[in-house]
């Protein structure tokens, strides 16, 4: 292990994201009863230039009035390149209650944009006395954040999750697909050679490298990795195959863009019983090989070390924040 330690973000339960717009209070006390993990109320994409301030004043009473239960509350605030953010972060802050948790940041590019927001959020913060620190949740979606991904994962304390914006990253890179996630037909390779009769086209995963690099950056910094939207709300099956993919590679929880898809995420990202059970078998059979002095041994046939503990702490700690939740 490096010298360096990790600090962790807290640890909040973030298996499904359920965007809400600030322009629809009519779903606030929907989403407030669900089942999701995190809601963030949009003041971005989903709200019309015309309408931003509107968005903002629903929000800013929601904050305050609805009962949130145990759910993070957060705002999807505007770019730092438009005429929006300046007041949406002086306005949440100054007006809204203590229950906001996190302001998400769109298409962060630098750590500079980090930066800035963090300076902004603390000025506001100081001066009108709040108790109650907010966390940052920052969505990649342009070339620029990706090239910038690992600095702006470390640029502030305030940092807990990077989130991958599909949609907006494909417009950036040029992508040639116009749907909003899931895979691209295009996107595959032939097996064997030009004489072969019998070739086959495998569909390949074109955001695996994103998705991957994002998985680095975010544990690198003890932030939390959330694979972003899949549009297609008609498709569970095609939910369901993106959600786990993101989960193999170390995502923590996918957006949900329609309430029918909070039941998929919660239950893509919360631990099968078995894998729950198989690990704390692992901790038990590893706690024995120490008190032998052992470094490890075998369970059911395969070897188990000291990385095979980190792995089942890490699987019975999420399950355990599940059941308390």
């Amino acid at each position: 292990m490096s010298f360096k330690a990790i600090k962790e973000a807290p640890p909040r339960l973030n298996r499904s994201e359920l965007a809400v717009p600030g322009t629809s209070p009519q779903f606030f006390e929907k989403a407030a009863k669900s089942d999701v993990d995190v809601i963030f109320l949009d003041l971005e994409d989903a709200v019309a230039p015309d309408k931003k301030a509107e968005a903002r004043k629903n929000i800013i009473q929601a904050i305050g009035d609805i009962d949130w239960g145990k759910k993070t509350l957060s705002v999807r605030i505007n770019g730092l390149d438009t005429p929006y953010m300046y007041r949406d972060v002086v306005d949440l802050l100054e007006q809204s209650s203590d229950r906001l948790d996190l302001i998400m940041i769109p298409k962060v590019g630098t750590a500079a944009d980090a930066y800035a927001v963090d300076m902004l959020v603390t000025q506001v913060e100081d001066a009108k006395g709040r108790k109650k620190r907010i966390g940052f949740e920052y969505i990649i979606e342009t070339a620029l954040g990706m090239q910038n991904i690992h600095e702006i994962a470390a640029a502030s304390p305030r940092g807990e999750s990077l989130h991958f914006g599909v949609a907006d990253y494909a417009a950036f890179t040029r992508a040639r697909t116009t749907m909003i996630g899931g895979p691209n037909p295009d996107y595959g390779v032939l097996t064997g050679g030009a004489d072969d009769k019998d070739r086959q086209f495998h569909w390949g995963d074109m955001w695996h490298y994103a998705i991957a690099r994002m998985v680095v950056a975010a544990r690198a910094n003890g932030l939390r990795p959330i694979d972003g939207p899949f549009g297609d709300f008609s498709d569970p099956d095609g939910f369901r195959a993106q959600g786990n993919r993101a989960a193999t590679l170390g995502c923590e929880g996918k957006w949900a863009i329609h309430p029918s898809q909070i039941v998929l995420a919660n239950e893509v990202y919360t631990p099968p019983e078995k894998e729950v059970t198989k690990a704390k078998r692992i901790l038990e059979a590893m706690e024995q090989a120490q008190k032998e002095g052992k470094g490890a041994v075998t369970l059911d046939g395969r070897l188990i070390d000291i990385a095979s503990i980190k792995q089942a702490e890490t699987l019975v700690a999420k399950a355990a924040q599940i059941a308390a939740n």
